[in-house]
């Protein structure tokens, strides 16, 4: 292991110093670790993990072995502790000792066996599944003719991580943590220490233990909503080689020949891609403008093209304040942003003056730029859909959007200029997916912060208690699918309780928040409800909607532990919007 992936993640004698911190104000999480070995060591380094990404975890660690029956007795301690996530690691090495024990006719099954076991764990459980998959484990008898029997080791640990993926697809709550890549990467000398296993019942080692504690916290953030959305790019010597106002678009280093210039263009196919998976693409450059964009248009080797970029600023402004400036316009938190600058200087300035920012200490040679950024797995997700791959559209057409605002003199002049209409509609097979993955990526706007996975949704959406509605907005810029979600609970005959309000910070001060309440009412009054009651719950994220009920004209409920909101039904009248509804 280089000197340089050590030093991106904590050691696990740091995790265990990290764990002696007082966690108590974090948010409690409850988890479950299971194994097929020892896993005292894998459940320290996660938990120290956590308190480094701002977690206090209340961890169950089951008895060594004892993972089929704590899933298979409905009255084991596992059903008791009732887990928000539920983290198995059934190593490759039992795998080769049952496979070893097993007659020869019946190896051929190894995988089926084990993945119908994954698949009954996932019908037993309504929590998350972080399921590890299974480093290779070469043992040689056939040697690489082992990929044409399917009695082999090999043929079965790669048939069982394959069929791993697809029943993830099946089990919106079960996720793959890919330690198998790990091992890909590091060696299976890094992963495996066989002085360890031969005197304990441990199959990992000291080193790959902070690494497989990381992977799995970046899925558990993932789905808490703690996640990276957008990167930002500087330009001379980041994205290609060379500064471009003293060389020039035709000397600038890019392309596939001989040189540095291919690691610059492979580095772009990197940035195109996570463009096309849904991370927002800014430029924050110390250049003129004019410049700036004149390899994006005229380069032939440029990968990455002014249409990829949703915000461009290229100045000679402190990069700090530039990317306050794409913040406004983005309008998402810069915990959720990354910047990537060769200048250590600029890396530097922007930390100080932005600590939430993510900034990568990129090496000193660009052709280590796209390994270094791999291991750090900064773009981890729980959610994917084709509609994120239509982001970099929407915020280009908001930054249209508020250049146009700065041409009016009030804000009602302006919302009506924009024509907007919205679809209300309850859960359907087409919106679950897109409103579960609003549910895990919004923390501004989001008044209990109750996070759905699809299979929550789908529940929701059969329940005859509750009431969905679903609200898609556009403009005459453009659509912007599917932006909030409000769930009601029906309480009695006479209540209803906003279980969920959440919505999509894109669409902010253009009047949603009365469009959406004044749907809720219009319900509320046809079914015969007197009342509803909001709640508000408070995360270090959503202050922005801290007087939100108030401003809409609800009154606090006195004497509650709780922060409660009711507003009458029989006195409400329409509120004010420039959103008509389509029918």
């Amino acid at each position: 292991m280089s000197a340089m992936q050590k030093d991106i993640i904590s050691t696990f004698k740091e995790l265990k110093r990290i764990l002696k911190k007082d966690a108590g104000s974090f948010p409690c999480l409850k988890v479950a670790l299971l194994g097929d070995t020892a896993t005292q060591f894998l459940a320290a380094a996660i938990k120290g993990t956590a308190v480094e990404r701002g977690y206090n975890l209340n961890f169950f660690e089951a008895e060594y072995n004892q993972v089929e029956r704590q899933f298979m007795d409905t009255a084991s301690e596992l059903y008791a502790f009732r887990a928000d996530y539920i983290i198995v690691f059934q190593s490759a090495h039992k795998l080769l000792s049952n496979y070893n024990k097993q007659q020869s006719e019946k190896q051929s099954l190894l995988a089926d066996e084990r993945l119908e076991f994954v698949r009954q764990t996932g019908n037993s459980f309504s929590g998350r599944l972080i399921y590890f998959n299974y480093p290779e484990i070469d043992d040689t008898v056939f040697g690489s003719f082992s990929n044409k029997v399917e009695s082999s080791f090999t043929y079965q640990v790669r048939k069982l991580n394959y069929e791993l993926m697809n029943l993830s697809r099946q089990y919106p709550n079960l996720f793959i943590c890919d330690i198998a890549a790990l091992q890909h990467q590091f060696g299976r000398n890094v992963m495996f220490d066989s002085s360890v296993y031969i005197g304990t019942e441990m199959v990992l080692s000291l080193d790959i233990l902070p690494y497989m504690a990381s992977r799995v916290m970046d899925i558990v953030c993932a789905a808490q909503g703690q996640f990276k959305k957008c990167l930002i790019l500087d330009l001379d010597n980041t994205i290609w080689g060379g500064v471009i106002g003293d060389d020039g678009t035709e000397n600038i280093q890019l392309g596939h020949g001989l040189g540095i210039g291919k690691a610059f263009t492979e580095f772009q196919q990197w940035i195109k891609k996570l463009k096309n998976r849904g991370i927002i693409i800014a430029v924050c450059s110390k250049n003129n403008e004019e410049t700036a964009k004149e390899p994006f248009i005229k380069h032939p080797d440029m990968v990455l093209k002014l249409d990829d970029i949703s915000v461009f600023m290229a100045n000679w402004e402190n990069k700090a304040d530039n990317i306050r400036q794409i913040q406004s316009v983005l309008n998402i938190g810069f915990d959720s942003m990354v910047f990537l600058d060769d200048n250590p200087f600029e890396r530097s300035i922007v930390r100080e003056n932005i600590p939430e920012i993510t900034i990568p200490e990129l090496p000193e040679d660009p052709g280590d730029y796209l390994e270094y950024l791999y291991s750090l797995n900064l773009f981890e997700t729980v959610s994917y859909s084709k509609a994120d791959a239509d982001r970099t559209r929407q915020y280009q057409t908001e930054a249209q959007r508020a250049s146009l605002q700065k041409v009016f003199a009030n804000e009602s002049d302006f919302l009506k200029s924009l024509n907007m209409v919205s679809e209300v509609k309850g859960f359907d097979p087409f919106n679950i997916p897109r409103a579960a993955q609003l549910s895990q990526r919004s923390n501004q706007f989001n008044l209990r912060t109750v996070r759905y996975t699809e299979a929550d949704v789908k529940r929701l959406s059969a329940d005859d208690r509750y009431k969905n509605f679903t609200f898609t907005l556009s403009d005459k810029f453009g659509d912007n699918g599917l932006i909030c979600v409000v769930i009601l609970e029906k309480q009695d005959e006479e209540t209803l309780f906003i279980d969920t309000w959440f919505m999509s910070c894109r669409v902010l001060k253009r009047g949603m928040e009365n469009f959406t309440l004044n749907t809720i009412m219009e319900y509320a009054k046809a079914n015969g409800f007197k009342k509803i009651i909001g709640e508000y719950i408070e995360t270090p994220k959503n202050k922005m909607v801290k007087e939100h009920y108030q401003n809409l004209g609800f009154t606090p409920v006195s004497d509650s532990e709780r922060e409660l909101y009711v507003l009458e039904a029989g006195k409400y009248e329409s509120m004010e919007c420039f959103i008509k509804t389509i029918k």
